[in-house]
């Protein structure tokens, strides 16, 4: 009995197991064919979200914010013996960057700018119109203007890939184009390299670059030649200024000023770069003085004015720079920076008009050197950047720096000697700040000047000084409020009593009256201690 009902039990459960696997292999073959579709489902969620950002990513402007807050002390040095100063110049800059690319090939980039002092609107200031962009927008956005936000770059760039059927890649843009900051100006800005080589070139300008890559077919690492062309002024007249909107016209005796040239890299291995750079401006602009003679004919006074601006002639230049990006393939001096840079500028005077002071074409050079090298523990930690700098240039240099972001001046545009030391040292990964003073000590006029001869000539400075001390000895005198030079008729006599003729005693008598007007507006030296704080990302 007992051994049928062991069996008995046996076999139900035998039946109960068997049951509940059957049921239960079920379960997990549809718990399979579930989970098989969620899959099928995620993957195509996926392929749709990926379909989005892609979309997305296209079709949105990708934005960055670069903003600088700085305290400068400067001061001038001005040819009379007084000085000028500011000892609390305060200033932010605000750079809104953006960019878009919507393929591989096509990129947008733009930057809206925002330039001012502390406390002050420039733009109110009437006497502000070249550097606000009134005539030529070459530093509209460089120069300290208001709060309001500039188009500072905006751009298309085309990426090529085969240019002329070769393995030649190449590029085209158009637009206001990225030209201050330029190659190895930019080591100081703690930025990247914009397009120009600033050692001639660091202006704002709106043109056009097309770029050949020919190291793939030559086998020279770099080696690129780059055309670009701009406007650096338009003679068309604004709406409603005449009946005839945007035709050419009279605006203050400027015509158009135009710019061409070629940036070439002969070789480039990421070590050692190098760089030239040749180009001409055409119908660059300028001033004259205008001789008013005022009181006793006998007896007269002088006042220099100067005259509307008008195109003086044409400019030449060429630049040969160099970079060394690691002195060494280890240990400090990988990191360490030292540049060296020669230009050559010729001005090229049109008939009957003077440039730079000059009715005949004149040639001058400048060269610059640098180094930029790591502040460091010795055991890898990085304490920031240690730049020195250092430039000359001759009588009659004369580069396109106006927008070189110092607050007295160009410093490559000296006529003169320049140095300058910095410090940059990176706080954190979106914050950094620099110490920087720049010394510059000029040896003739018209630095910063513009081609023809009221501020851009250029003059001895030590025998201006001399000509306005004689000017003063033989009785004449100055009046700072008037800007005018008295007793002309004095300082005749005088030197006609010495024995001169009464012509070249009245040409003397004139050109020692001129020193004598322009010493108080030359600046003989001029020093810029920077520091300020920067935010980027």
């Amino acid at each position: 009995m007992k051994k049928i009902i062991t069996a008995s039990l046996v076999a139900t459960l035998a039946i109960t197991t068997g049951a509940q696997a059957s049921s239960l292999s079920a379960k997990l073959s549809s718990l399979e064919a579930e989970l098989a579709d969620l899959k099928k489902q995620v993957k195509k969620q996926n392929k749709k979200i990926n379909k989005v950002k892609a979309h997305d990513s296209g079709d949105n402007i990708k934005w960055g914010a670069d903003f600088r807050t700085a305290y400068d002390n400067i001061n001038y040095d001005m040819a009379n013996g007084t000085s000028v100063k500011n000892d609390s110049l305060y200033s932010m800059r605000l750079w809104l960057n953006m960019a878009y690319a919507p393929d591989q090939n096509n990129i947008f980039k733009g930057q809206l700018s925002m330039n001012k002092a502390f406390g002050a609107d420039f733009s109110q200031m009437p006497n502000r119109a070249f550097s606000l962009g009134g005539m030529f927008d070459w530093t509209s956005n460089e120069a300290l203007t208001d709060n309001s936000l500039k188009v500072r770059q905006a751009y298309w760039l085309y990426l090529g890939e085969n240019a002329f059927g070769a393995d030649v890649p190449w590029t085209f843009s158009i637009g206001r184009r990225p030209s201050t900051g330029g190659f190895l100006a930019n080591l100081r800005e703690d930025d990247a390299a914009s397009s120009p080589l600033a050692h001639m070139i660091n202006v704002e300008y709106d043109g056009l670059s097309s770029k050949l890559d020919l190291s793939n077919v030559t086998g020279v690492p770099g080696l690129s030649v780059k055309l670009c062309m701009g406007k650096g002024s338009t003679n068309a007249q604004p709406l409603f200024e005449t009946a005839t909107p945007y035709a050419d016209g009279d605006f203050s005796g400027v015509d158009e000023v135009t710019l061409a040239g070629l940036i070439i890299e002969p070789y480039n291995d990421g070590q050692i770069i190098t760089k030239a750079m040749f180009y001409r401006a055409w119908d660059v602009p300028g001033q004259d003085p205008v001789q008013v003679m005022s009181g006793d004919p006998m007896n007269p006074s002088l006042q220099l004015p100067a005259s509307p601006f008008y195109n003086a002639g044409n400019m030449d230049s060429a630049v040969f720079s160099v970079l060394v990006d690691g002195l060494t393939e280890e240990g400090y001096f990988a990191d360490a920076k030292v540049f060296g840079s020669f230009g050559w500028s010729e001005s090229n005077p049109d008939s009957g008009n003077m440039m730079l002071g000059s009715l005949d074409s004149e040639s001058g050079t400048s060269y610059w050197f640098g180094a930029y090298l790591p502040v460091t523990d010795g055991e890898g930690e990085d304490y920031g950047t240690v730049g020195l700098e250092y430039n000359h240039g001759s009588e009659y240099w004369r580069p396109f720096t106006y927008g070189e972001d110092t607050m007295i001046g160009s410093k490559l545009a000296a006529r003169g000697d320049a140095w300058e030391a910095s410090y940059t040292y990176q706080i954190n990964e979106a914050l950094s700040m620099q110490i920087r003073y720049t010394d510059i000590s000029y040896d003739y006029t018209g630095s910063n000047g513009f081609f023809a001869n009221y501020s851009g000539a250029s003059n001895d400075i030590d025998e201006l000084k001399s000509g306005a001390a004689s000017f003063t000895a033989l009785g004449g005198t100055y009046d700072p409020l008037t800007g005018t030079a008295n007793n002309l008729g004095v300082v005749t006599g005088n030197l006609m009593a010495q024995g001169m003729s009464m012509e070249a005693a009245q040409a003397a008598a004139g050109q020692m009256a001129g020193a004598a007007i322009f010493l108080p507006n030359v600046v003989e030296a001029a020093q810029d201690f920077r520091f300020y704080l920067r935010y980027r990302f």
